[in-house]
């Protein structure tokens, strides 16, 4: 399904555009001049009864039945002519109408019957009345000599046309990517920059820990050079002992504070 921009043509009076209504215009001169061709033919072969059978005053009852069946038999072959030839003919038109559209793949539809539709046919007998018969109106020089157009002119237009919009649709995907494009580079620096501030965050966070560590092992090593001193001069003097006891319950409780630090820092 090609979506195509095409502008539709002015519709004329038998609601087709002004070219295509011309060439019914040229196909129903042609079947008027056919058809003024039969009833001449007709016509002679009436006044052929006339001028070779007609010579005497009187006839009898058989020989005008025989002239009659005679001239039946004539102007019957001669309209089965003209008929046989007119469906002969109407099938070369379709042909070259289906032979236009094949050239672009499509595939035409006809409904027999809407041949038979009367108002159809009534406003057909109006459109040649009103072409034909109207006083004073000349036909222009392009019906008086009718030609076939080449295969590839409708064509042509109908291309230049598709091609004119998928380039107007070309020009607005290459718009829309070039979008699309900037929006995805911003995106991506946006992903860099969180990226490398998610990473120094990390490295902030090892640093606190690296740093909190070593700050429990000096705490650790000065209560245990804190613990050796006392165990040291506990013998020695009483005194020193409770301060000692005093400074160790200190040192303690900085040491929980610190790793109460640790914790929240982990956290």
């Amino acid at each position: 399904y090609l979506s195509l921009c095409l502008y539709p043509y002015p519709q004329a009076e038998l609601g087709l555009n002004e070219h295509h209504q011309n060439e019914v215009i040229n196909y129903m001169r042609f079947a008027r001049f056919k058809r003024g061709l039969c009833l001449k033919t007709v016509d002679s072969c009436f006044q052929d009864l006339k001028d070779s059978r007609l010579v005497e005053e009187t006839f009898t009852v058989d020989e005008v039945i025989d002239m009659l069946d005679g001239l039946r038999t004539v102007v019957h072959s001669e309209v089965e002519s003209e008929l046989i030839n007119t469906t002969y003919t109407n099938v070369l038109l379709l042909r070259q109408l289906f032979s236009q559209a094949e050239k672009w793949y499509l595939k035409l539809q006809t409904d027999v019957s809407e041949l038979e539709n009367r108002e159809l046919l009534e406003q057909v007998a109006e459109f040649e009345k009103s072409e034909f018969t109207s006083s004073n109106k000349k036909p222009s020089a392009d019906l008086i000599k009718p030609k076939l157009a080449p295969l590839n002119e409708g064509g042509s237009e109908l291309l230049n046309k598709t091609v004119a919009c998928l380039q107007e649709e070309n020009e607005k995907l290459k718009t829309r990517l070039k979008t699309i494009e900037t929006q995805a580079t911003a995106a991506l620096d946006e992903k860099s920059k969180l990226e490398k501030s998610l990473k120094d965050l990390q490295m902030i966070q090892g640093d606190q820990k690296t740093n909190a560590n070593q700050d429990i092992t000096e705490l650790e090593n000065k209560v245990a050079a804190l613990k050796s001193q006392f165990e040291k001069t506990l013998n020695d003097s009483t005194a020193n002992q409770k301060f000692l006891e005093e400074n160790l319950v200190t040192t303690k409780h900085d040491l929980l504070k610190v790793q109460d630090q640790l914790s929240t820092a982990e956290k």
